[in-house]
């Protein structure tokens, strides 16, 4: 590992973080009591920027009191700058996402909040220090009297001790409605006590019986690893990326590029999980109002969690740390907020000669970069790999909690699952949405979709079975929002508009999603209007640097799809070689098994992408045989 000069796809360090948020806290108009969210390079503008000169920056920031926000421009020291603000720009006050401080006060105040208690108290609650109060998304719910506020509405748990899990006691049809500015409760809605989980809910080690025998699995690279950090520039076998880290969006990958002889390939400009909404489909009191855009909200950056080798990660293992701006202005560190490593990843390829007996066979390994994002009761695995022979793909794990609502003796749920006595799961989804800036073989890209059919002609199809793969192009936005069937073998290609194979083919890579989900939402409902993205699963867009997130830039408490893609999309701009943005959509509808109580082991979804075309050959035919050391 090396230290090189800053790059501008580097995450902000806290030193950066710390520099402007101390002149914009200098500032009179934020007041006595600001609140944060988020900091981000400007990446439009930092692309022109050379190492050293100080980098642009966008940080957001409310003042309660005066029902007022402000986007701040400004710029870090360089070697030829001092830091500085350059704009504030005015937003709807209302529509920043909700911090993790922010929320620990709203909490509070609730707390505190006298009729609160009363509600409590009826329940048999009497420590108020026990209830913990998750503010959550109201976007689309906002009673009509409480127009122009900025509002939370609270799901509340109860704990029976300090050390206990408080997702394992929902405190059903308890629903505080909450200003988030003024951090007043302004109304409770009280639906009938339903008595609290009498079952513990713990999943700490013993807490089920004497902890089972697992021997001992060693990761050894007598070598150390096979891969080499410069700065945030990573190389491994013939890739190579920048490692950059964003508040909203958390991990984000730049200039991917994979070397074949002595040159450089590249493959991706850009690619991050750049969102994810999360639909409850339960009518309950306490549970209808459910769905969060958790990035666009919350922000993924500050969620994410720091891990610890042996745990998270085994083996050679490198972290990287990454800093982020709280809800009271203050800059942080998340140590090992990043983790790398590589694994085994069983045969590559292999063939036996059956007339000879000579078998060939290569092992694979992949390099893998993951981060971990905690939402509240959720836990989140995001894992990037690298794979020898040129692919690429995304693996998101699911785990953590079940969020459950509360149910009364003798009731089975009708849109969940019961998990203990009085807790039920309701059904729920996870989407998300992807941002890929393609950049195959350099910046100017085109896009077919591509699908199996059956020869009709009989002439040419006399036996029945000839099978033809159909090329759609899709020149424009209004053809660009696409559905996948794995019925007809649907995927996508993002060819190069410069550069041929030996064929004469343009060079390609190839985008296949095997997890979706459909939304199971009435057309018109508040959650089919929140998030219309996910009504398709791709959508592709020329590059504009304006254009950054799949659900808009502000979706807390935003009209419902005014913004985002599916708005973009109305320019119906040309897709023939431009710098193209893909913005895929992974689901999963999740019915929930009373096996992931009370904690979930981890549900695996993801997508993929793979040369093709981009290469002559197999380009792992380099890779020697596997040494017989560890064969019996």
């Amino acid at each position: 590992m090396t230290t090189t000069a800053t790059h501008w796809t580097d995450p902000l360090t806290e030193a950066e973080i710390a520099e402007v948020a101390a002149l914009v806290r200098a500032d009179p108009r934020i007041g006595a009591r600001p609140r944060f969210w988020g900091i981000a390079v400007e990446e439009g503008l930092a692309r022109a920027m050379g190492p050293g000169q100080g980098r642009p920056v966008r940080l957001v920031v409310m003042n309660p009191d005066a029902h007022a926000a402000w986007e701040v421009g400004a710029w870090t020291s360089g070697t030829d700058r001092e830091a500085s603000l350059a704009s504030w720009t005015p937003v709807d006050s209302r529509r920043p996402g909700v911090s993790s401080e922010e929320a620990r006060m709203v909490a509070q105040a609730c707390r505190e909040d006298a009729e609160f208690q009363k509600a409590l108290a009826k329940r048999g609650i009497a420590d108020a220090s026990l209830v913990w109060v998750d503010p959550e998304s109201i976007t689309g719910f906002e009673p009509e009297d409480l127009a122009g506020r900025r509002l939370s509405w609270g799901t509340v748990w109860h704990r029976e001790s300090a050390d206990d899990n408080g997702y394992a006691r929902p405190v059903a049809g308890l629903v505080p409605i909450v200003d988030l500015e003024t951090l007043t409760v302004l109304r409770i809605e009280d639906h009938g006590v339903v008595p609290l989980a009498a079952e513990a809910g713990n999943y700490r080690s013993g807490t089920w019986g004497p902890d089972r025998h697992v021997a001992p699995l060693d990761i050894v690279q007598p070598e150390g690893p096979g891969f080499s950090i410069d700065g945030h520039r990573i190389s491994w076998q013939n890739w190579s990326f920048q490692v950059g880290f964003t508040h909203r969006e958390g991990l984000v990958l730049h200039d991917v590029a994979y070397r074949e002889g002595e040159r450089w390939r590249p493959v991706l400009r850009r690619a991050a999980v750049n969102e994810m909404y999360v639909p409850y489909l339960d009518s309950d009191p306490t549970a209808y109002r459910k769905n969060f855009f958790d990035w666009g909200e919350y922000g993924a950056g500050p969620l994410t969690a720091s891990l610890e080798l042996g745990c998270d990660c085994l083996g050679e293992i490198r972290y990287l740390d990454a800093a982020v701006l709280n809800g009271h202005g203050q800059a942080r560190t998340i140590g090992n907020a990043i983790c790398l490593h590589e694994e085994d990843f069983s045969v590559l390829w292999k063939h036996v000669n059956t007339r000879t007996g000579e078998a060939d066979v290569r092992r694979s390994r992949r390099l893998v970069i993951s981060s971990f994002a905690t939402v509240a009761n959720y836990d989140y695995g995001f894992y990037w790999s690298f794979y020898q022979d040129g692919m690429i793909d995304l693996e998101i794990k699911l785990t953590g909690i079940l969020s459950v609502s509360g149910i009364a003796d003798g009731l089975s749920p009708r849109y969940g699952r019961m998990v203990a006595p009085n807790v039920q799961a309701p059904n729920h989804q996870h989407y998300f949405g992807l941002r890929l800036d393609m950049g195959v073989d350099g910046p100017a890209n085109r896009l077919y979709e591509i699908h199996a059919e059956i020869e009709d002609d009989e002439e040419l199809n006399p036996y029945g079975n000839a099978c033809r793969m159909v090329r759609t192009p899709i020149r424009a936005e209004s053809e660009a929002a696409r559905r996948t069937d794995p019925s007809r073998a649907v995927h996508w290609l993002v060819e190069s508009t410069t550069r041929t194979n030996r064929y004469g083919d343009p060079t390609g890579y190839r985008l296949t999603l095997p997890n979706t989900a459909r939304l199971f939402a009435r057309p018109g409902s508040i959650a089919e209007r929140k998030a219309p993205f996910v009504a398709k699963h791709l959508w592709a867009t020329p590059y504009d640097p304006a254009q950054r997130f799949i659900a808009g830039e502000y979706p807390n408490q935003a009209p419902l799809g005014e913004d985002g893609v599916t708005a973009w999309q109305r320019a119906d701009r040309s897709l023939d070689g431009v710098e193209l943005v893909l913005w895929p959509v992974v689901g999963v509808h999740h019915d929930p098994r009373p096996e992931e109580w009370p904690i979930m082991p981890v549900h695996r979804i993801g997508m993929r992408l793979e040369p093709d075309g981009f290469f002559d050959r197999n380009p792992s035919l380099d890779l020697p045989a596997p040494g017989r050391r560890h064969c019996h």
